[in-house]
């Protein structure tokens, strides 16, 4: 009956179309992320190290991932090369060690919003990098191409605002919302905003998170290309993200209680940290870029915003500020430019296919083995541009 029941459970997955596959899991990816922002402040104001953290975080993620990557991908996984090991190594350092390092480090000293809101840049420095490496096309005498790169300028402006200009509070929770809150909040102690720390180095060491975290988009597509096993990407990336924290905190973290549990608290978040933002988020994230490119992936950042500015308001009893609600506009509306501009770049390049196929020459072109080998593979995947 079991199997009767995830056989159906397959097919109606399957039926789903590819499109909606791919927005409804980026869609419950940003609020797995978004619950990550609050769950992380959280384990910062505990106490808990913040190279311990991501070593914690990291151990989950690999035992989560390491038995689906061994055991579903055994006949597609290639033989493990030095150039392979290499690569994982990279996308290690960038994707995992920088990527959480920075983030952490950001969030010690800004706040959950805004860390969420100055991730919406990631789309546009995802499009940028992925325009240098040739990966996306720009073409400055189109309107799409135009779109582009003015939303990567909003984008760029939307983080600068957030970076440079805190301004006034606009909006705090009420003294009776906090205090209702209290009773659920005892085993977080010192919840709220980061206060006493410097807010505009939180927000260059947020940069540098975006930074890290759009390179590893990026870089992602090009190995999956010639190692074609998702999980086993993901895993192998995990695995020396976790040897790169290891050697840091044992040569940084040197206080023996650091890696001892002390409240419920702590393992909630570290469970939540490795289970939903590390193991079932990258082996999602990874799926989405495999099918719909990076840019795909990075345009849907600003959900988290919204979403964590809820959460942080009623969990943590968190303030809004002028700046940062200019700097989320900004990045948003770039975000969106950029978004319009790609969909009307498909629009285009499917309109040159179709006058392409149309001409008598191309038709002439279809030989008999042609049309054999679209019948003997009925099967295979369709372009990966699926945004």
């Amino acid at each position: 009956m079991a199997d009767i029941g995830s056989a159906s459970g397959r097919r109606m997955w399957c039926s789903i179309p590819e499109r909606l596959q791919l927005h409804g899991a980026m869609l419950a990816l940003q609020f797995g992320y978004a619950g990550f922002h609050v769950v992380s402040r959280a384990a910062l104001n505990m106490g808990i190290s913040k190279l311990v953290f991501p070593v914690y975080r990291n151990i989950i993620a690999l035992l989560l991932l390491l038995p689906f990557a061994y055991f579903l991908e055994k006949k597609e996984r290639p033989a493990m090369t030095l150039n392979f090991t290499l690569q994982f190594f990279l996308l290690a350092l960038v994707g995992i060690t920088a990527n959480q390092g920075f983030y952490l480090l950001g969030l010690d000293n800004t706040s959950p919003t805004f860390a969420s809101a100055i991730q919406n840049s990631v789309p546009a420095i995802t499009f940028l990098m992925a325009a240098i490496l040739r990966i996306e096309q720009v073409r400055l005498n189109r309107k799409d191409g135009i779109a582009k790169v003015a939303g990567t300028i909003f984008c760029v402006a939307g983080a600068s605002v957030i970076t440079l200009y805190k301004g006034p509070t606009i909006y705090s929770p009420s003294p009776p919302l906090q205090s209702a809150a209290q009773p659920l909040m005892m085993s977080l102690p010192s919840l709220g905003d980061a206060n006493g720390k410097s807010w505009t180095l939180g927000c260059i060491y947020l940069i540098g998170h975006c930074l890290s975290w759009s390179g590893w988009l990026v870089l992602q597509a090009p190995v999956l290309k010639k190692y074609p096993a998702r999980l086993s990407v993901t895993s192998w990336t995990c695995f020396y993200g976790l040897i790169q924290f290891l050697i840091i905190a044992a040569i940084v973290e040197r206080d023996a209680q650091a890696w001892i549990f002390h409240t419920g608290g702590e393992v909630f978040t570290i469970l939540y940290a490795g289970v939903v933002a590390s193991g079932i988020a990258f082996a999602v994230q990874i799926w989405c870029i495999d099918r719909g490119g990076p840019v795909f992936v990075a345009v849907y950042q600003p959900v988290q915003t919204l979403v964590v500015a809820i959460m942080a308001s009623i969990a943590l009893g968190e303030e809004f500020y002028l700046g940062g609600i200019i700097g989320a506009v900004l990045i948003i509306v770039g975000l969106y430019l950029v978004l319009w501009g790609k969909s009307e770049e498909k629009k285009f390049i499917a309109q040159e296919k179709a006058a392409i196929q149309s001409t008598p020459e191309h038709t002439n072109n279809r030989t008999p083995a042609h049309i054999k080998t679209s019948l003997t593979q009925p099967l295979l995947p369709p372009s990966t541009e699926n945004v």
